[in-house]
């Protein structure tokens, strides 16, 4: 059965049968209370005793500092680690992805957060929360609340990046590279709708009133 580890000092006291340990921690580690036990040195542990545990009677180990369980196999973690990350050996976590620091108590997001982007933990899994003009995992993408038209593409919050032969803010306006006559309108890149009496690719024609 293991034994609770001091965070300071442990003194320890042995004649030819008694060992005696005196145990005072910090607020952060462990702590023990004055406790006496028989030491045999003819003692067998098995399990034996791991991390320099010292076997003090049968199959009972005396685990040394850092260290816990019944064959001392478990290693302390003072602070513990935190959100969800495991004691490799004293002092030192494994952290899940999305946690990081020596107790695996910051947040880390792969990549990091983009464009304003704060990275947090949310339900145990860190993520980034975005600014209102941003999304995606890493906020890189923008947001055009208008939208973008005819193949258009959303660059900048509110700003599209158009293709050949659209204009406006959502890419909605058609582009003819000569203009659309008596009246026409450009309905797509140099294509006119002409009005009644008109025809012709620019709406140049007068149609024939016969």
């Amino acid at each position: 059965m293991g034994h609770p580890r001091c965070g300071s000092t442990v003194f320890i006291f042995a004649s030819l049968v008694a060992l005696v340990g005196f145990c005072s921690g910090g607020s952060d580690a462990p702590r023990g209370v004055a406790m006496g036990f028989v030491f045999d040195p003819k003692a067998k542990c098995d399990p034996p005793c791991e991390h320099a545990g010292v076997c003090i009677r049968n199959n009972t180990c005396f685990c040394s500092k850092g260290y816990e369980g019944e064959t001392c196999r478990y290693a302390n973690c003072y602070p513990k680690c935190k959100n969800g990350g495991v004691c490799l050996r004293p002092g030192k976590c494994r952290c899940p992805l999305g946690f990081g620091g020596r107790y695996c108590h910051k947040v880390t997001c792969d990549g990091g957060c983009w464009n304003g982007g704060e990275c947090t933990a949310v339900n145990g899994v860190s993520k980034c929360i975005c600014p209102s003009s941003w999304a995606g995992s890493k906020c890189q993408n923008a947001i055009c609340p208008q939208g973008c038209r005819n193949g258009g593409i959303c660059v900048a919050p509110g700003s599209c990046s158009c293709p050949e032969g659209w204009l406006g803010g959502a890419c909605h306006i058609a582009v003819c590279s000569r203009p659309c006559l008596n009246g026409g309108k450009c309905i797509s890149p140099n294509k006119c709708r002409c009005r009644p009496l008109f025809s012709g690719s620019h709406c140049e024609e007068r149609k024939n009133s016969h």
